[in-house]
């Protein structure tokens, strides 16, 4: 298997609310990172072409990578996007779309508390700039947990709403905190996401032979540090997927739909993957 570094952001941030700062980096972290990615000759691909591989198509260029960003924060408009595009970098955006706003009015409310998130309008503009746009569900809920109608409620209507928003089809989903299940992936396929990102353990390096419907992406922190984010850069330091589903991984499942169906679910914070 050849390894595939997923890079996963939250936040780049100076500021974030106390809840999310475990999951964000600095600006200046950013750019570090991206000057590491740079200078270990690895090659930022769009996500597509990594799950056109995965479905058969021709295979990645030798030492590629891919950018992701979740839940739909406006530091990816202010922030990020500037500085992806100034190096001609693609990037994929995964938006929980009960997190947006219309333009001209607050955020900071829904499933990301005191969190400043984007504007439909900004979503447009960076859809238009170029940034691959992705689903992550209404309300950003514990998927594997839900009843079948709620799942397909959460990743069917946030597929309608981009689409409605952006006035084109898109296909690529990641899953709130990284659950799933194997009913869950069979839903997101019959919805039309042709991709599904997942986190694995927390963080596994993806391969040319990971699954497209759960493909493995690394967790970038605020305390990951230089020497764990070289080793990711040169394909190593993480398992590398595919690979199986381990016994913590299904008891932790077992638990926390147990709790849903007593009326106690598990609190996990928004960022809160595994």
């Amino acid at each position: 298997m050849t390894a595939v570094p997923v890079f996963l952001y939250h936040a780049v941030s100076n500021n974030p609310p106390r809840w999310l700062a475990p999951f964000t980096v600095s600006p200046r972290t950013f750019v570090e990172h991206l000057n590491m990615i740079a200078d270990s000759g690895l090659r930022v691909v769009p996500l597509r072409q990594l799950v056109t591989t995965l479905l058969g198509g021709p295979p990645l260029p030798p030492r590629s990578a891919v950018l992701t960003f979740d839940d739909g924060y406006a530091d990816f408009a202010s922030t990020v996007a500037p500085l992806l595009a100034g190096r001609g970098l693609p990037a994929t955006l995964y938006v929980t779309t009960g997190a947006l706003h219309a333009s001209g009015r607050s955020s900071g409310g829904g499933p990301f508390p005191s969190a400043v998130t984007l504007s439909w309008g900004q979503l447009r503009e960076l859809d238009a700039a170029g940034f691959e746009i992705g689903g992550h569900t209404k309300t950003h809920p514990q998927l594997d947990t839900l009843p079948r109608t709620s799942v397909r409620e959460e990743v069917g209507g946030c597929k309608r709403e981009i689409e409605d928003a952006l006035g084109h089809p898109v296909d690529s989903f990641a899953y709130p905190h990284g659950y799933s299940s194997r009913a869950v992936r069979t839903l997101v396929w019959e919805t039309g996401w042709t991709s599904a990102a997942a986190v694995r353990g927390p963080s596994a390096l993806s391969s040319n032979r990971d699954d497209p419907l759960r493909f493995a992406r690394l967790m970038v922190r605020a305390d990951t540090d230089r020497k764990r984010f070289e080793l990711w850069a040169r394909g190593e330091g993480a398992p590398v997927a595919p690979f199986a589903e381990g016994l913590r991984t299904r008891g932790w499942r077992a638990y926390r739909r147990a709790r849903a169906v007593t009326g106690h679910p598990y609190r996990a914070l928004p960022t809160d993957e595994g």
